[in-house]
């Protein structure tokens, strides 16, 4: 397994798109909320494979990418056995992109660069819209638990006992595409009675690591923050249980997507597909991070992802050019 690093796109790939977008906005009948350049004649809310067989990627070395983590070089190691797993089953090379950002990946997906993810929940539309992801399994909980969910935290010793008590304090949040970091608050708080960015300042941490260890080091006076990140940060001994409080915990979210990008061939994409289901997930390197899994499941983006997509599109998400620049700014 080797690490790749990759670059924006160039100029000419972005012409090309602007080009292929025209002629696609003549002949897609249903887009829903995809960008131009794709069409979703099957309903499902994915981009649709292209017809040409011609513009079907089978690339020898296949690219992956996890979402952006405090060090990417641990989770490196964390998935090389997964990585050894998909090399096994689909002959291909497999090459590990240490991606620094949201924006990163959706980019690098978008111009044909990255071929396979791991993409936070958040960023999961971004990327379905934008750059034609296709999400295919999640991780599982052996408790039997669905997905995560947004926690509140504060300092032990906070005098900050609700929600309502964060008026006039400064909130770590992740980044404007973050699910739990950022939009699920701005719609939860605010139907709480907590308008984020008018009655508490908005400090963007840029990770929900950082977010988290901001708090306890007392860069903020609160965040809301992933359930499975504060977990995982717990267990590892980067965070002392005590060190903070959950004031707050909403209801489930979906967990990170792992899926392939549209322009796969079928059978290359579908060998990606199963190799995450009969991957042996509780005797790999994955469960020394995630020990609260027991393996990968199947998702449908389109009923899985309904409410994220719904509390996106109610803080003025959009899923084109502009919400590229939101990633990008994050």
């Amino acid at each position: 397994m080797s690490m790749i690093k990759l670059g924006l796109p160039g100029i000419a790939l972005a012409v090309t798109c602007m080009l292929s977008s025209a002629a696609l906005a003549q002949d897609c009948a249903n887009r829903g909320h995809l960008n131009d350049r794709f069409c979703d004649a099957d309903g499902d809310a994915l981009a649709d494979p292209p017809t040409d067989p011609a513009k079907l990627l089978d690339p020898d070395t296949l690219i992956f990418s996890y979402t952006p983590v405090e060090d990417p070089a641990v989770y490196e190691g964390t998935f090389q056995d997964l990585l050894k797993h998909l090399t096994e089953k689909t002959g291909k090379n497999v090459s590990w992109f240490p991606a620094e950002s949201y924006a990163a990946q959706v980019e690098a997906m978008r111009s044909g660069r990255l071929h396979i993810a791991g993409v936070a929940a958040g960023a999961v539309p971004y990327a379905v819209n934008i750059a034609g992801f296709h999400p295919k399994v999640t991780m599982d909980k052996i408790d039997g638990s669905l997905g995560y969910t947004l926690q509140l935290v504060v300092p032990a010793a906070s005098d900050i006992k609700t929600v309502a008590d964060l008026k006039g304090k400064r909130v770590a949040h992740v980044a404007p595409s973050s699910n739990s970091g950022d939009t699920a608050p701005r719609v939860l708080f605010k139907q709480m009675g907590v308008t984020p960015g008018e009655d508490y300042e908005i400090l963007y941490s840029g990770k929900h690591d950082n977010s988290i260890l901001g708090v306890v080091n007392g860069d903020y006076d609160a965040a809301p923050v992933a359930s499975s990140v504060l977990e995982r940060m717990i267990e590892r001994g980067v965070v002392e249980k005590d060190a903070l409080r959950i004031i707050y915990e909403s209801s489930p979210f979906p967990r990170t997507a792992y899926g392939t990008a549209y322009n796969l061939k079928p059978e290359l994409a579908d060998a990606i597909a199963q190799a995450f289901l009969d991957f042996d997930f509780q005797n790999s390197s994955l469960f020394e991070e995630f020990k609260d899994t027991k393996g990968f499941t199947p998702v449908e983006y389109k009923d899985d992802w309904v409410n994220v997509v719904a509390i996106q599109i109610e803080t003025g998400a959009t899923y084109d050019e502009a919400g590229l620049t939101t990633l990008k700014n994050e």
